[in-house]
């Protein structure tokens, strides 16, 4: 966003008030005017310390509008698992090749998965796509025997989210060329998956803030109590 349009943004919002959803969507939405399709991302800090086990929060959410990413797929599987995956749409397949292509430095994907019996394969590579957010794990969905599934969810616009250190989710839930309603619908779901991943153990204010921005657009807050 050029200076200009960014000044002129902020003319308009007020940086300490909490918009509803449906307020903020309309205001990002309105002021994602980049040549390119903006992203819609939206930052939830947490009152969490991801240092302790029980206070990790990590999943996957299917939006139900799709996050309008092309999402590249690669599956550790071998036989009839490959060619269900393959069948799926997968974009990379394969056992021991995989690894070296791995080793070599060729990570042309977004998403790995791999089937249970193939895990001691992909545990090769764990020191290489752990750090990348990549390593297959049984709580994304993505350490499978259903591979075909897991494909077709990570291509729909399933999207994984982890807390950081600092007790920040962020995800990107929309393309700004979406409809408002569409982004509210993502929206919506995405901020309840977080409400419902609260770990049973914390003690105080869980939610703390919500922030909605586009690529290039300024912070919105969103009120999280009507949700």
């Amino acid at each position: 966003m050029s200076g200009k349009r960014l000044v002129n943004a902020y003319k308009t919002l007020d940086k300490n008030k909490e918009y509803s959803l449906k307020e903020a969507v309309k205001i990002v939405k309105e002021n994602a005017k980049a040549k390119f399709d903006e992203t819609i991302d939206l930052a939830i800090n947490l009152g969490v310390d991801p240092k302790h086990a029980d206070q990790m929060i990590r999943g996957v959410c299917q939006l139900p509008h799709g996050n309008g990413k092309t999402v590249r797929v690669a599956v550790f599987a071998q036989g009839e698992k490959a060619d269900e995956a393959k069948a799926a749409g997968a974009d990379v397949i394969g056992a021991e090749n995989l690894v070296d292509s791995i080793l070599a430095g060729k990570i042309d994907f977004d998403r790995c998965i791999a089937t249970p019996d193939m895990m001691g394969m992909a545990g090769c590579v764990a020191r290489v796509l752990g750090p990348k957010g990549l390593m297959p794990n049984p709580k994304l969905g993505t350490v499978t025997a259903d591979v075909a599934t897991a494909v077709k969810n990570a291509k729909a616009g399933e999207v994984q989210y982890r807390v950081e250190k600092n007790g920040i989710v962020h995800a990107g839930v929309a393309k700004a060329s979406f409809s408002e309603d569409k982004i509210y619908d993502n929206a919506k779901l995405f901020i309840e998956t977080i409400i419902k991943a609260k770990p049973a153990t914390l003690k105080g204010t869980y939610l703390k803030k919500i922030s909605m921005s586009s690529t290039m657009g300024v912070g919105v807050r969103v009120n999280a109590s009507e949700l």
